[in-house]
């Protein structure tokens, strides 16, 4: 999370675990989950996550901080305590391979509103185009950032219910690049595929609208962009949207000369990935098990393919 923002997590999360044979399916579905799975978090949904150094008034609780391997999950439960009540409020997690967050237990804490305006939301422009000074976002690794990453999974699980089981065809670009090729091993042919293009902001309107538009994710509000005339929306997060928007439009070296709009002026230069953005798989199956769409029987056959792939897997873009 970066600092000042906040995010609420529609599922639940956390002890105490139920195994899926004893919580049924229906229960399971009552919770987001729609396929079986190892086990389902039985606490309540829409725990509020705040970057760690956000939170005030809270101690440890030391004899929860000590479960994971390199540092603190959520693997005892709430390790956060009111620092006057001694109330257990919150998780903190701070271990490898997972997200630096707390997570504020919403059973015990409550929204107090506060006097004055409400903040208005940033207008996409001046989104995209703080966004794009952050671009492209790899880590000194060479890697692109696990952000992106994370959510190429998730706009794959969303673009397959969103094909309802009809092959999909993407308008030429660094979109069909990255999902083309994946979702034409996945889903079956058929003569009459769906039309998918990058929509949004600062892109040239299409004579005819897709039948599924790729849409940027407002930051700040979650709210998608809504094109005018748009079918099915699937939204991608505001970075790896405008990775593929303006994918090929960076200038990767200083210009001599006077600086034409757009050359990258930092010194050092930004890391580019010598790779290119791949789909990920585990982000992929941990979404699509939460869309009600996957009872669908086409897409549980597909969900349940790549469960199974498990040592020779068909690449995913």
């Amino acid at each position: 999370m970066t600092a000042g923002t906040y995010a609420v997590d529609p599922w639940p999360i956390g002890l105490p675990w139920r195994w899926w044979d004893e919580i049924g399916a229906d229960e399971a579905a009552a919770r987001g989950v729609f396929t079986p799975v190892h086990s389902v978090s039985g606490r309540p949904p829409g725990s509020v996550i705040l970057a760690p150094g956000d939170i005030r008034a809270l101690r440890f609780i030391l004899e929860r901080c000590n479960d994971g391997c390199c540092g603190m999950d959520n693997g005892d439960g709430p390790n956060l305590a009111c620092a006057q009540c001694g109330q257990a409020a919150a998780t903190r997690i701070d271990v490898c391979s997972y997200w630096q967050e707390v997570r504020l237990d919403p059973q015990a804490v409550r929204r107090v509103e506060l006097d004055g305006p409400a903040s208005t939301p940033t207008d996409w422009e001046t989104v995209l185009t703080e966004t794009r000074l952050l671009m492209p976002s790899a880590d000194l690794t060479e890697w692109w950032s696990p952000e992106s990453y994370v959510a190429t999974g998730v706009a794959m699980a969303h673009l397959l219910a969103a094909s309802g089981g009809a092959p999909l065809r993407f308008w030429p670009g660094p979109a069909a690049d990255m999902f083309g090729s994946a979702l034409d091993a996945l889903l079956p042919p058929g003569p009459a595929p769906k039309t998918v293009a990058l929509t949004g902001p600062g892109l040239r309107p299409f004579d005819a609208a897709p039948d599924i538009s790729l849409v940027p994710r407002h930051p700040e509000t979650g709210e998608p962009w809504q094109p005018p005339g748009a079918r099915d929306l699937v939204p991608l997060a505001a970075e790896l949207w405008l990775q593929l928007s303006s994918q090929g439009t960076w200038l990767r070296s200083p210009a001599t000369g006077r600086l034409p709009a757009g050359v990258l002026r930092d010194d050092p230069l930004p890391q580019y990935s010598k790779r290119w953005l791949e789909v990920d798989r585990g982000a992929c199956i941990h979404t699509l098990c939460r869309l009600p769409a996957v009872r669908e029987p086409w897409l549980r056959a597909i969900y349940d393919r790549m469960t199974n792939w498990m040592f020779q897997p068909p690449p995913l873009g």
